[in-house]
């Protein structure tokens, strides 16, 4: 009874991994999708490290107040859901007094 579901549950995970799997090499491949060797990685590190020092004041560049930054999106899926939520309770205490008014 359990050997079937068992199998389905590890046949499931496989093809999760294996869809994950590109995502998770495209991190180390180049913009062109093509092989880059150590010296192209190289030079690009000591480029990216040259912009920060030219730039401390930027930061890490993830923009936590913007709308498409951290809290930005936060507050902005909090209102969503958080409208939709005070939509429900409206709508159970209307058909509460409806029921009680019965």
């Amino acid at each position: 009874m359990k050997k079937p579901i068992i199998i389905g549950t590890v046949l499931l995970a496989l093809f999760v991994a294996s869809s994950f799997a590109p995502f998770a090499a495209a991190q180390y491949t180049p913009v062109g999708g093509g092989a880059s060797t150590l010296e192209e990685q190289l030079k690009l590190a000591k480029a990216r490290l040259a912009a920060v020092a030219k730039n401390p004041h930027a930061g890490s560049g993830t923009p936590y107040l913007d709308a498409n930054g951290v809290v930005g999106a936060s507050i902005i899926a909090g209102a969503v859901f958080g409208g939709i939520f005070v939509a429900f309770v409206v709508r159970a205490k209307q058909a509460e007094r409806a029921r009680r008014s019965r």
